[in-house]
């Protein structure tokens, strides 16, 4: 089964090599050659995109998460079967999957009716993520999922909490997205805004994704077009 691996970190970031590592190296990278996080669905329509092809099993491409998704299932694998999309280095819970680029790379998958699963790891302040843990708790979530068939036009939504290093493997838990808003704090100097919202303050919904994230649980979401 030819499964795509992308991400909007972009292929040389480390959640994409432990996404890798999570399905034990038999996925085909095909991801942005930069940085796209927070580009929501935007697509390249008006210029080329390039496609850099490192190895049988990683293509580089200049464009958009969803961009990679289009070229992957249209053009360079059009037998795929499931499009992973990750490890990101942050959460996209609740009202994120819309900013998200993670996101939307699977989205897109699931506008051509390939099943899809994003997966991303909530970073709590400045400690650093440990992608091994990160690794093994969405191989244990991907074993879960791919024995259960999405609805033609839904995709899976994942968001993997912070915990402590030598803690427990936290628990899994189907949920609801939470539709609070995110945090719109802005600091003014002049005629200058600074956004200063504060993550992991956000409101949420109880039982919600961000809830259950937030409070130390792998949180589950089904989402559809």
């Amino acid at each position: 089964m030819t499964v795509i691996l992308t991400n909007d970190d972009g292929i040389d970031a480390p959640g994409i090599r432990a996404l890798l590592q999570a399905v034990n190296g038999t996925g085909i990278l095909v991801a942005p050659s930069g940085h796209y996080s927070g580009c929501g669905h935007q697509v390249t329509t008006t210029e080329p995109i390039r496609v850099e092809k490192r190895s049988d099993r990683a293509y580089a491409v200049s464009g958009t998460p969803a961009d990679c998704s289009r070229i992957a299932l249209k053009s360079l694998f059009p037998e795929t079967k499931l499009v992973l999309s990750g490890i990101n280095a942050g959460g996209n819970m609740g009202v994120d999957v819309y900013i998200s680029g993670t996101v939307a790379a699977i989205r897109e998958a699931a506008f051509h009716r390939v099943p899809g699963i994003a997966i991303s790891q909530y970073k709590k302040g400045r400690i650093p993520i440990n992608w091994d843990r990160s690794a093994h708790l969405s191989a244990k979530v991907l074993e879960v999922l791919l024995n259960r068939s999405p609805e033609v036009g839904s995709y899976w939504n994942v968001n993997l909490p912070y915990v402590e290093w030598d803690a427990p493997d936290p628990e899994m838990v189907f949920c609801k997205p939470c539709t609070q808003p995110l945090p719109t704090d802005f600091r003014i100097e002049g005629d200058e805004f600074y956004y200063c919202g504060e993550y992991g303050a956000r409101a949420r919904d109880r039982d919600s994704d961000v809830d259950i994230c937030l409070s130390g649980k792998i949180a589950i979401t089904s989402l559809s077009i």
